[in-house]
């Protein structure tokens, strides 16, 4: 998060009424919901963890245990009971 100075951005009044609140601190001022963006979209990471989490069930589908999963990926049987038995 980068910080940006509000004399750079917002007009007088607006800075004075905002004065009335809050002085010398830090404040976030946070997206709209509606721009927000879902964990992962960004970088990618979501698709990655969906191809991944894709490739278990079709290898559970196919025949490995789950223990033989948990021990390819890295992850826990709890983790991938959850990816394999979910919708």
């Amino acid at each position: 998060m980068k910080y940006v100075k509000v004399t750079a951005i917002l007009p007088e009044t607006l800075i004075a009424e905002i004065q009335k609140y809050v002085q010398g601190e830090t404040i976030y001022i946070p997206k709209p919901k509606q721009s927000r963006k879902k964990w992962g979209t960004r970088s990618g990471g979501r698709k990655i963890i969906d191809d991944r989490n894709t490739a278990i069930r079709r290898a559970f589908k196919n025949g490995a245990t789950i223990n033989q999963l948990a021990d390819k990926y890295f992850l826990s049987i709890e983790t991938i009971k959850k990816i394999v038995y979910s919708k």
